[in-house]
């Protein structure tokens, strides 16, 4: 056999096989049927072929040869479709009939075309092969025009299917018409589960193994659609006679049941196939089938429907209604029965509140059988009895749900308000259950609805609160956004915005402030004046209307007197004092107050009263007020004619506003960019003596502002205030509120420091003070101290400031009896001790001035003790004969060369104050450090002891400290007191020579020359001589001073 003859046997053998097998498979798909078909008869035609073949003892032409390859090629590109079909289950079929089909159409075609090859190929004169040719033609023909496509129905299955692959969202109608619809292409009927169930595990079996996305999506999609769809409730038959109890709920009949949701319809309609589904339903299922572009049809039978007309289905609708008006009933008399009882069970309990839930949600117009019958009060019960484990979080969260669907029916509603649901519902909103409070809101929200009960729930205790809470809370947004709603709905109302204020809500109120007319405006000023507010509320009102309500202080009365109320109570807010001062409140009120035309007896004086109250706010505390420009009329509150004004007023007021207007002073005069100017213009107003009648005043807050005003003015004007108080025989008065025990602290503190302050004489101090004072002064100090003898005073620092005053008078009197007593006392140790506890810089200036003093006593007190010493004369030698020796007599001082013992009242060195002088020369207050230097000059006025006392200072570091402080001071007081030191200090040969070659030093001196007074030039110069007369200035930088 040739190499041609054996590949056309190899050929015709593979033909013949493969045709085999595609003829003796029995297809149920239409396409691979006709398939099929074809298959059958090309194999006769090529049998026949290959006999005449076979016959001629010929071979075939190359053509012939051509085309049978290329049908054996093309039925083997067949044979996997058809085994598809065959093999693979019918759902996988349906999803991929389309490609399948194309498949089969396409190998058609081919072998059509090779048949045509091979028909060309045989010899028209050839008699035997006429009649194969004619065949292979019309075969050729037909499989050339073949048509392999998908039915209509299986055609809608592989559309959908497709589309829902790609994650849309169908209801559970469209799923329900998709299971028919595959079930028709299947040819299994739409209730046999089973069947279907079975298929859906074939198709789950044929996708094991496939990893395109496309492929699990359809399995995973199939299987849930079906799941959802093959849950059925549960039905009778309506022929059937089932044995119920009376009081039993009746399943519903099958006819009930729509074929789409799977549940009792509740407005049945019929289509042109006698076909009733529920409305909603259908109607979406047609509205699907004109989107996915093909015709409408009745998803249980498959019907393409002419006319999409629904008729409602009257009589099944009547059926219907009588059945749920019969389980209604039955499940109404159920829940009367159980809920009337003390709840037993929980269970019980929860499956009635699951009925009477079900029917306030799917029948709401059988609503009112539930409110006839008195459930609502019993279901309200339930809320009230949370505490009981009864009644647990479902349960309650169950009521809710049912009160929200009763409240659509306006008696129910009025019901639940008289039973107190509102405030049962407030009450969940404190848990944490979020379900429970969703649904507490929701019902709420419906009640704020109606303005009636939007009334009654703003005022109900807490409830604006909690929703002000909730509405901010970012955490929970559905929460928030539930609360925000209602809380807008109780906005509308204008009765409820005070309530809604006093939770903390100031939108509203602010927004009819600043934006509505102008009666609206006064009522809300009004109403801010009246309110009870927390420091955040008078910050936020102050922030956003505080210019509209300065801005009202220029309109009619009314308006001035409302706004007038608001801003004096927003002024009870010190932070609020620079956002009213900052709106142009001053000017205004400073002008109401020196007005003329509202006099404090007048019928408009409550404006003037509320000016000077507010005003005494916003001045109570120093800082932002006291710059604003003055008013129209040219008057500030600090302007002369102002102060002149407020002190007419308060001599000639009732003693309620003179308190007012005595905060006002004390205000502006207590401001330390102001009390300077305010002191001058009260004195100039003859204002001393005013304030001074008011120290004895009945009542205490007059009292104290009074004290207060007299301190400022015996630091400012303290001889126009001692003169006033001399002549009103008041410095008795001033010690008597300082010793009386009923003083308050704050009025004691007070008259200390204004009699600290006065510059009393000699003969006034013993007098009127009196030396028993030290003793009472001291012991009273000494109270203050901590316990541990560290730390700071434990009380207010300005009583002991004062009493530190007092004894400063004492300590610089030379008077021998008060010097005993200052020695009795040791007020070298309080001086000394306070230096070392005050954290205060007026309490360490005036226990250094006292050291000051008490070492300027020095010689006083030495000739004293001089003159006591001298024996009477004749009596000097028997006293020596008896004693047998004279008493040894203390170690001579270095700086007074006297016997300063240790206890030395007066000399700063034996008395150990030196160190806690040098601590103050790096005090931050200049005035401490002044009045340390100048404690510290006492010790080197006495030249004759200078170099002894210079080197006592060097040894306590006094040297060093007090060099250094002078290299870092520029031109003024402090300067020149130190280099009045420094002078005295180089004087000292071993000074001089340790600081002459010290350069930066030096400069210091030369500058202190240059830019000094004349004092400090001269003791300059002085220096500088004391430097070059051992070694000149030019020298280099010493580094090697003696460590100090």
């Amino acid at each position: 056999m040739s190499s041609a003859g054996g590949e056309l046997a190899t050929v015709a053998e593979s033909i013949t096989k493969s045709l085999a097998e595609i003829c003796d498979s029995d297809h149920q798909w239409e396409c691979p049927r006709r398939f099929s078909a074809y298959a059958k008869r090309l194999d006769l035609l090529l049998n026949q072929f290959f006999k005449s073949t076979a016959a001629a003892a010929g071979e075939p032409s190359p053509s012939a040869r051509t085309a049978l390859r290329g049908i054996a090629a093309d039925i083997s590109k067949a044979n996997p479709a058809l085994a598809t079909y065959r093999t693979r289950s019918k759902i996988f079929v349906l999803i991929n009939c389309q490609t399948l089909c194309d498949s089969l159409l396409n190998c058609s075609t081919s072998i059509a075309r090779w048949l045509a090859l091979l028909h060309s190929s045989l010899a028209e004169s050839d008699s035997d092969s006429a009649d194969l040719r004619r065949k292979m033609a019309d075969l050729s023909s037909e499989m050339q025009l073949a048509q392999f496509k998908v039915t209509e129905n299986e055609e809608r299955v592989y559309c959908t299917l497709q589309k829902e692959v790609l994650g849309r969202h169908s209801t559970k109608a469209v799923q329900s018409a998709i299971i028919m619809d595959l079930a028709r292409a299947l040819g299994i009927e739409s209730d046999n589960h089973g069947e279907l169930a079975r298929q859906i595990d074939l198709l789950k079996k044929d996708m094991t193994g496939s990893v395109t996305p496309s492929d699990r999506r359809i399995s995973v999609c199939l299987g849930r659609i079906f799941d959802n769809w093959s849950v059925l409730p549960r039905t009778v038959s309506k022929g059937s006679d089932p044995d119920f109890e009376e009081d039993a709920d009746i399943p519903p009949f099958r006819s009930f049941i729509c074929p789409l949701t799977k549940e009792v319809m509740k407005e049945p309609v019929v289509l042109e196939s006698s076909q009733s589904y529920e409305r909603a339903a259908i109607q979406y299922w047609f509205d699907r089938c004109v989107y996915d572009g093909r015709e409408p049809t009745c998803p249980v039978t498959g019907q393409v429907l002419k006319s999409l007309k629904l008729n409602p289905n009257i009589g099944l609708a009547g059926a219907i209604d009588e059945w749920i008006n019969r389980n209604i009933d039955i499940q109404i008399r159920s829940a009367v029965q159980h809920l009337s009882e003390d709840p037993s069970s929980t269970e019980l309990i929860s499956n009635e509140m699951k009925n009477m839930h079900r029917i306030s949600e799917e029948h709401p117009s059988k609503l009112y059988k539930v409110r006839n019958a008195g459930l609502i009060p019993l279901i309200v019960r339930l809320l009230r009895d949370s505490s009981s484990e009864i009644v647990g979080p479902e349960t309650r969260t169950r009521v809710l749900m049912t009160l929200l669907n009763m409240s659509k029916d306006e008696e129910s509603k009025h019901i639940m308000i008289e039973e107190g649901v509102m405030r049962l519902a407030i009450h969940s909103l404190i848990g944490n259950l979020k379900e429970e409070g969703q649904y507490a809101l929701k019902l709420l929200l419906e009640f704020s609805a109606n303005e009636h009960y939007c009334t009654k729930l703003a005022v109900e205790k807490g409830a604006l609160l909690l929703l002000s809470s909730i509405a901010g809370d970012t955490d929970n947004p559905s929460l928030a956004n539930l609360a925000e709603e209602a809380l807008k709905n109780i906005e509308k109302l204008e009765i409820n915005i005070q309530h809604l204020a006093a939770a903390g809500r100031f939108q509203p109120l602010l927004n009819r402030l600043c934006e509505g007319s102008l009666d609206v405006k006064l009522e809300m000023a009004a109403m801010v004046g009246k309110m009870t507010l927390a420091n955040n509320g008078k910050e936020e009102i102050a922030r956003h209307g505080a210019k509209v309500l300065v801005k009202m202080l220029s309109s009619e009365e009314d308006a001035r007197l409302a706004s007038l109320q608001a801003l004096h109570n927003l002024s009870s807010l010190d932070d609020n004092a620079v956002i009213l001062v900052d709106s142009g409140v001053l000017p205004l009120l400073t002008s109401i107050l020196v007005s003329d035309d509202l006099d404090v007896k007048s019928p408009a004086s409550d404006i003037k009263e509320l000016a000077a109250w507010t005003l005494g706010n916003l001045v109570s505390k120093p800082g932002h007020w006291e710059s604003p420009a003055p008013g129209k009329e040219g008057n500030s509150v600090l302007s002369e004619h102002t102060v002149h004004k407020l002190l007419q007023l308060l001599a000639h007021s009732g003693p309620k506003n003179q308190l007012a207007f005595l905060r006002i002073l004390s205000g502006i005069a207590s401001s330390p960019r102001a009390e300077e100017v305010v002191a001058s213009h009260i004195k100039s107003g003859n204002g001393v003596a005013i304030i001074i009648s008011f120290l004895g005043h009945s009542e205490a807050e007059h009292r104290l502002y009074a004290f207060r005003l007299a301190n400022v003015l015996s630091q400012k004007v303290e001889q126009a205030l001692a003169h006033e108080l001399k002549s009103a025989n008041q410095l008795a008065f001033l010690k008597e509120k300082l010793l009386a025990e009923d003083s308050s602290s704050d009025e004691r503190a007070m008259a200390a420091s204004i009699l600290a302050n006065l510059n009393l004489s000699q003969d006034e101090v013993k007098k009127m003070l009196g030396v028993s004072l030290i003793g009472w002064i001291v012991g009273a100090i000494k109270e203050q101290k901590p316990s541990s003898g560290k730390g700071s005073f434990r009380r207010s620092s300005s009583l002991v400031e004062g009493l530190l005053g007092l004894l400063v008078h004492f300590s610089r009197s030379s008077d021998p009896e008060i010097l005993s007593g200052v020695k009795e006392n040791n007020l070298m140790a309080i001086f000394r001790d306070a230096l070392c506890i005050s954290s205060q810089a007026r309490a360490k200036k005036l226990a250094a001035q006292g050291l000051q003093y008490l070492s300027e006593a020095v010689p006083s007190w030495v000739a004293a003790q001089h003159t006591e010493l001298q024996p009477p004369k004749g009596l000097s030698f028997p006293l020596i004969f008896v004693c047998c020796k004279e008493p040894p007599l203390p170690a001579a001082c270095p700086v007074h060369n006297a016997g300063c013992d240790e206890d030395n009242t007066f000399c700063l060195l034996k008395g150990h104050a030196v160190k806690p002088l040098v601590e103050l020369l790096s005090d931050e207050s200049s005035r401490v450090q002044r009045t340390a230097v100048e404690a510290l000059s006492t010790l080197v006025s006495n030249p004759h002891n200078l170099k002894q006392t210079v080197q006592e200072l060097d040894q306590l570091g006094a040297v060093q400290e007090l060099m250094s402080l002078f290299t870092t001071l520029r031109p003024g007081t402090l300067q020149e007191k130190v280099i009045w030191m420094v002078e005295k200090i180089l004087r000292v040969e071993s000074e001089a020579l340790a600081y002459s070659t010290d350069q930066g030093f030096v400069k210091c001196l030369v500058d202190a020359f240059k830019y000094g007074n004349a004092n400090t030039k001269r003791l300059a110069q002085d220096s500088l001589t004391n430097l070059k007369q051992l070694s000149g200035v030019a020298g280099k930088n010493s580094c090697q001073h003696r460590g100090r």
